[in-house]
């Protein structure tokens, strides 16, 4: 398995090189919008520990990061009024991974609306900004 890439999109979220719209963090974890996102209110959420995926992040590690993604997912519930949650997470090329740093997408769903491809289309900032607001809220 390669080397984890520090200068992969998501390291350069965490060192605040690239924006975010951040809904939650703590000294494990930080969760944010998906700029493509396949669902509104679609969130990725990442360790801070350096990790390109399940194969090489600790254990305790990777606990923050399904503990974070499951309040996640309780706030998206509430927050988009959705009927279910969709949570995934992809390791190495063939299984699907296109970002090399461990991340869970949590995206809410709706009864009869499927997801959008990934990567099809950027979302709105305000869209963005707006989703992030419920969310937040929503996480009390």
């Amino acid at each position: 398995m390669p080397a984890y890439d520090p200068q992969n999109p998501f390291a350069k979220i965490l060192r605040g090189e690239f924006p975010c719209q951040k809904v939650y963090e703590n000294e494990h974890v930080l969760a944010f919008l998906d700029i493509m996102p396949r669902s509104p209110g679609h969130t990725v959420v990442i360790p801070k520990a350096a990790a390109r995926n399940i194969l090489d992040i600790t254990p305790d590690d990777y606990a923050h990061v399904a503990r974070a993604a499951h309040k996640i997912a309780a706030a998206a519930m509430k927050a988009f009024k959705a009927d279910g949650i969709t949570v995934q997470q992809f390791n190495e090329p063939a299984g699907g991974q296109v970002v090399f740093h461990l991340h869970m997408h949590v995206m809410p769903r709706h009864n009869g609306v499927a997801l959008l491809p990934p990567a099809s289309r950027k979302e709105d900032v305000k869209v963005l900004e707006d989703n992030a607001t419920k969310l937040i809220a929503a996480l009390g």
